[in-house]
């Protein structure tokens, strides 16, 4: 699968004065269930708590803040991104806010980073990773985070490479990688607990979790306890949210399920649940794909029957649904793209699909496209 493809819109990670504040009455941080995950308890308001639309803002962001008005690709902008003053800021906020901090400023830091690694059109490096684990040492997220700052970090951080496992194996940044995704966790499954519901959950965080979550696994990160727990309950919240679902999560949320399955992920009953409160959405918007959806959508499914996913009829609609459009957009792929689709149409046939006339239509219209572009192959 083309990893560049699996990609989320970085509209919802990118930071600002936008965020959201807690409602109110956030839940006091405790400590984290997880061996590794240290949250501090807040047993009092702290007097400087911000009131209820304050924004939490200092020059010690502005080093990383900068990097979100330009263009970043160059090892001065790295080295703007790994200054230990703006952790410093960090670990301040966090403590003197307390259990009314939002982690806003963290998310907004997690978007930058993730912002110098689009502009430099890669993720990290190894080098670049282990500089920057240095600084994540003291980068703890805390029960009282708001939704959009936990989805906003661990999508941005996943996306740059943060959590990467590159080999030979630095130990020192896989024990950073584990405590900070540790803490992640237990806060995502807190705030997915809460009782009443949190009120700020939403479908576009879901998806981005979800698709971050498939990228650790896809990445070489260890099916955990805890990671598990987190995709279990951010499972059930998708069938909840799933007309508040645009076409872009439709694809990256089927994808994120068939990478899961494909890493050996098991499909409990939750999880077909899901699966199949999202196949008929795909059919309902099929003519608002892109290019890079329809690829995404094909191969999830392709891949999601070659793993045991009955092909039920809402599943044969869905995939009816999106190969007109393979014609009418063939303009748009890519190289991979076009291997992609060829690989999800000859598996789906394989594993017992009709070759209509549309499957015929999109097959032709894919084969001179790889003849055209054999050298990018």
């Amino acid at each position: 699968m083309d990893k560049s493809s699996a990609g989320i819109s970085g509209q919802y990670a990118r930071s600002g004065n936008g965020y959201n504040q807690p409602n109110g009455q956030a839940p006091s941080s405790r400590r984290g269930r997880y061996r590794h995950a240290t949250v501090r308890q807040w047993d009092t308001l702290p007097r400087t708590a911000p009131r209820h639309n304050e924004f939490y803002q200092s020059s010690g962001t502005r080093a990383y803040q900068h990097l979100q008005c330009r263009s970043v690709n160059t090892a001065q902008d790295f080295n703007a991104l790994i200054k230990p003053e703006i952790m410093d800021d960090l670990v301040r906020k966090s403590n003197r806010f307390g259990h009314r901090y939002d982690g806003r400023n963290h998310g907004q830091y997690a978007s930058s980073i993730k912002q110098y690694t689009s502009a430099s059109k890669r993720p990290l490096n190894r080098t670049e990773q282990s500089q920057l684990m240095r600084l994540l040492q003291n980068f703890t997220a805390t029960r009282s985070w708001n939704w959009r700052s936990l989805t906003t970090t661990l999508h941005s951080l996943t996306s740059a490479g943060v959590f990467t496992l590159h080999k030979p194996l630095d130990e020192r940044v896989k024990l950073t990688q584990t405590i900070l995704l540790s803490t992640l966790l237990d806060a995502i499954i807190f705030k997915c607990n809460q009782k009443p519901p949190a009120r700020d959950i939403d479908a576009r965080g879901i998806a981005n979790l979800l698709w971050a979550m498939a990228k650790l696994v896809d990445n070489g990160q260890a099916q955990t306890p805890e990671l598990k727990e987190a995709m279990a309950e951010l499972l059930t919240l998708v069938n909840a949210q799933k007309d508040q679902f645009i076409p872009q999560h439709i694809a990256n949320l089927l994808w994120a399920m068939a990478k899961l399955v494909d890493k050996g992920q098991e499909q409990t009953p939750e999880f077909k649940k899901t699966v199949a409160s999202l196949l008929p959405l795909v059919n309902a918007q099929k003519n608002q794909f892109t290019a890079q959806g329809i690829v995404n959508l094909l191969w999830a499914m392709a891949k999601l029957v070659d793993n045991g996913q009955e092909r039920t009829p809402e599943l044969n609609e869905a995939v009816a649904s999106l190969l007109p459009h393979v014609n009418t957009q063939k303009d748009q792929f890519i190289p991979q793209h076009i291997a992609n689709l060829l690989w999800a149409m000859a598996k789906l046939v394989d594993n017992g699909l009709e070759r209509t006339p549309a499957l015929n239509e999109a097959v032709a219209a894919l084969l001179p496209l790889m003849n055209a572009k054999k050298n990018q192959l």
